[in-house]
């Protein structure tokens, strides 16, 4: 059975280019984005901050308040006392 160059080459180059699509495809799909991070309420994100280091107890309080007034949790509008 005789074989051409021109086919050997071709179905080389074929497995080549189909390993190494794979390897790319598989470390991008399992790799995790840096930019990508679950999804956080804006209460989270806020004591996150504080947390840090990065707002001071005032702010984090009017900031809280200003959250629950404009931002009702699943319960409905907080009571004001």
């Amino acid at each position: 059975m005789e074989y051409s160059g021109w086919s050997f080459f071709g179905m080389h180059l074929f497995w080549w280019l189909f390993w190494i699509a794979s390897v790319i495809a598989f470390v991008v799909l399992l790799a995790p984005s840096p930019g990508v991070r679950s999804r956080e309420t804006p209460l989270e994100l806020l004591q996150r901050r504080y947390a840090a280091g990065e707002l001071t107890s005032q702010e984090y309080e009017e900031r809280k308040a200003r959250l629950r007034r404009d931002h009702p949790g699943p319960d409905g509008p907080r009571a004001h006392a």
